[in-house]
């Protein structure tokens, strides 16, 4: 039996390399004419000391087996106290369910077993020598991303000798980071359940986030913890609830290194918040100064914002709105007196300082003539106009703070109408009721946050009120339009489409501010929209006469050629693509990249997400392009069919395409964003020899296209080109005014 230490599975030696490399010539030469069997996989196996072994691993042949063989090979006894892990990347031991993702010229290393590797770092974590015991716990941060080793560790009670760690409160600094970071990794394989962890675990960890002065690598971990104590478990997330603050997490958003941690946290707990208590978060989050840190640290910050912090304003975004659904999914009782009263108060904030909702029948008529003015459908009973949902109670609280808080403004938009002739009449009624609906569409009110989508908007996290002075300076906008459309009843609907493109067009602006929305609106006028719209359709419609028709011909051809050469392009330059479907969102990487020739794909995972290209040597993992059989995207991707949290998820299944490669191997990918899901599967469809169908591919076509046609034919502008060419003429007698170059 030889005796070997954790230490012994590490192996770094330029000479071994250097040697597995030439024995890789000398074993298996020039490429083979016929493909070798599918069941038999061409390995190297590293071992301290001793020259690889390149062997033909058979897939039908027991993995026990195998390892007593390359045992032998070097000599050594007790092969099943051994194991085989990959020598790159993640270094994830070889087990009988993932020997199938091994592919030809993997290289592996042999290393002790991880029962016995769990066994020999629970001795070292617990001995006395405090060095032995930090490169234990540093060895036991990697290896817990292992599902194998886990269970292994777990098995021994190892995750309960973490957690007394922790709880003693007697590790600090980098013993802890690791500690914690070992913890979470357990943790994350969902063996044990987080409703197993103490109390006193909770307290600690807590006690770490509330500390003013603690290790950012610790806090970080922390913050982690206990965003997927939150997120696993609703008995955890009272614990925490109570344990932690909104505030509390808000005073780390100023920290640049754990503002994305301390804001998921705060996101877990508004997702788990119980209904009756979301309202009261809100509020906590929507006051001046705790906006201000947000405001001033993270979205106006002096470096730009990363994907994941914008995911996860995305998300706090999506979770304030969603506060709104349940106004919006409420109708109208016509016989509730309160909700009548709200009606009332409109009428007299708009004519009269009468709020005595009582009166004559006289009166009763007054008020139906004065609802009527004020544009509801049904001026008799105008609590009916509130009885469809969506947009429910929500328009009707958009009205009132509209004619209490901006009351200038609300007078002035019902008066105004009031004077114009009846078929030139914008009702407000019935346009702040579907302009509600609108933008409750508009900004999904009621769905569930997007997995990968990073679609915040500045402006709504300036304001305390941000929902209500969105509508204020949308309504005005709409009165505007109307005027400007000299709009009649019959076009309701289509000002309201216009009034939707402004307001979309605005928002895909970015305006930082309330007041930039606002500009942007005012810009974005009838005619401008008329404008951009007619250069639009000047850009997209085709020219009929048949000469142009020709020429358009002649030149598409030479135009995706441009385009699929710049696709291939970008794919040489390669992409990082987030890991999907963990318990908790941490920034996880892999990347791909084409070699230069266009032969291979070379990927790898990543620590981090990298900020230029990422060099062909990190990317451990090929692909030869030879061996690809098709691309497939969608819910026709093999990560769709099993992750069914993912299948439900509608912008993930847009971006999500998979490579087809040998009998049963796939290569999967969710893109980051539209953009990188057409370059990827335009790039993949131009090696394979396909037409690239991509909607930028359209877009491209027909951006340069135009640019194309409209540089040829600079020169005839304004001149009308004749269906067929004119006739050649005769030749002339002489031809004496030719000029002699020479």
């Amino acid at each position: 039996m030889v005796g070997l230490s954790c230490d012994c599975m590490i192996f770094i030696s330029a000479h071994t390399s250097n040697t597995t490399s030439l024995f890789y010539r000398s074993f298996w030469g020039p490429m083979p004419a016929m493909p070798p069997p599918s069941d038999i996989v061409k390995v190297a196996i590293e071992w301290p000391g001793a020259n690889a072994q390149l062997i033909e691993f058979d897939q039908k042949k027991p993995l026990a087996s195998i390892i007593r063989e390359v045992c032998d090979g070097w000599s050594l006894s007790g092969s099943e106290q051994f194991a085989l892990r990959y020598a790159d990347g993640p270094q994830l031991y070889i087990t009988e369910q993932s020997r199938s993702e091994m592919k030809n010229g993997t290289i592996l290393r042999l290393a002790i077993s991880p029962m016995r590797a769990a066994r020999q770092l629970l001795e070292r974590i617990q001995s006395h020598g405090i060095d032995a015991r930090l490169e234990a716990l540093k060895e036991l941060a990697k290896l817990s991303a292992d599902p194998t080793f886990a269970t292994e560790f777990i098995n021994m009670e190892g995750l309960a000798t973490l957690a007394r760690l922790v709880e003693s409160g007697t590790h600090f600094g980098e013993m802890l980071a690791f500690t914690l970071t070992a913890f979470l990794e357990l943790m994350d394989h969902g063996i044990v359940s987080w409703d197993l962890i103490s109390v006193s675990f909770i307290k600690q960890i807590a006690g770490y986030v509330n500390q003013p002065m603690v290790d950012v690598s610790i806090l970080q971990r922390s913050l982690a913890i206990l965003e997927s104590m939150v997120l696993n478990s609703h008995s955890l997330y009272q614990r925490v609830a109570q344990e932690t603050t909104v505030a509390q997490l808000i005073a780390h958003l100023s920290n640049q290194e754990i503002q994305t941690y301390a804001i998921a946290l705060i996101n877990a707990l508004f997702l788990k918040t119980p209904e009756d208590r979301r309202q009261e978060m809100a509020s906590t989050l929507a006051q001046k100064h705790l906006r201000g840190i947000i405001l001033n640290h993270i979205i106006r910050g002096n470096r730009p914002v990363k994907a994941e912090m914008a995911h996860q304003l995305y998300v706090l975004q999506v979770l304030t709105f969603n506060l709104l659904e349940e106004r919006m999914m409420t109708k109208m009782d016509p016989n509730d007196q309160t909700q009548r009263d709200i009606i009332f108060e409109l009428r007299r904030i708009a004519f009269d300082g009468d709020n005595d909702p009582s009166g004559t029948e006289k009166k009763k008529a007054i008020y139906t003539k004065d609802y009527k003015m004020l544009g509801f459908t049904n001026p008799v009973n105008p609590a009916m106009d509130f009885t469809q949902t969506p947009p429910g109670m929500l328009a009707l609280d958009n009205m009132l703070y509209l004619a209490k808080v901006h009351q200038d403004t609300y007078i002035r938009i019902v008066l105004e109408n009031c004077s114009r002739e009846d078929k030139h009449e914008c009702l407000f009624g019935r346009s702040a009721i579907e302009l509600t609906r609108m933008l409750c569409d508009i900004l999904q009110v009621g769905e569930l946050p997007n997995e990968g989508c990073n679609d915040f908007h500045p402006m709504f996290f300036t304001h305390e009120r941000a929902w209500e002075e969105f509508f204020c300076i949308c309504i005005q906008l709409l009165n505007k339009t109307w005027k400007e459309m000299r709009a009649t009843a019959e076009d309701f609907n289509k000002v309201m489409t216009v009034v939707r493109e402004q307001i979309t067009r605005a928002l895909a602006m970015k305006p930082p501010s309330l007041e930039q929305l606002r500009v942007k609106l005012r810009s974005l006028s009838y005619s401008e929209i008329l404008r951009l719209r007619q250069s639009e359709r000047m850009s997209q419609d085709d020219f009929q006469s048949p000469p142009i028709i020709e020429l358009r011909e002649r030149i598409q051809p030479e135009i995706l050629e441009l385009i699929k050469q710049q696709r291939l392009n970008r794919l040489c330059e390669g992409s990082c693509f987030r890991k999907l479907g963990n318990r908790r969102r941490q920034e996880k990487f892999w990347f791909c990249r084409l070699s230069l020739n266009h032969k291979v794909l070379h990927y790898g995972d990543l620590d981090e997400s990298p900020q230029g290209e990422v060099p062909f040597e990190l990317l451990t993992d090929k692909i030869p392009v030879s061996d690809i059989k098709a691309v497939l995207t969608g819910k026709d991707c093999p990560h769709m069919k099993e992750k069914s949290a993912l299948k439900q998820n509608k912008e993930v299944l847009e971006l999500a395409f998979s490579i087809l490669y040998d009998p049963d191997e796939a290569l999967n990918f969710v893109a980051p964003n539209k953009y990188e899901y057409c370059i990827w599967t335009d790039g993949l469809s131009a090696l394979l020899g396909k037409e690239l169908g991509s909607d930028l591919t359209r877009s491209d076509l027909d951006t340069l296209m135009s640019m194309e046609m409209k540089l040829r034919l600079l020169d005839l502008e304004n001149i009308t080109i004749p269906e067929a060419p004119p006739p050649v003429p005769k030749e002339p007698s002489t031809y004496n005014f030719t000029y002699n170059y020479g």
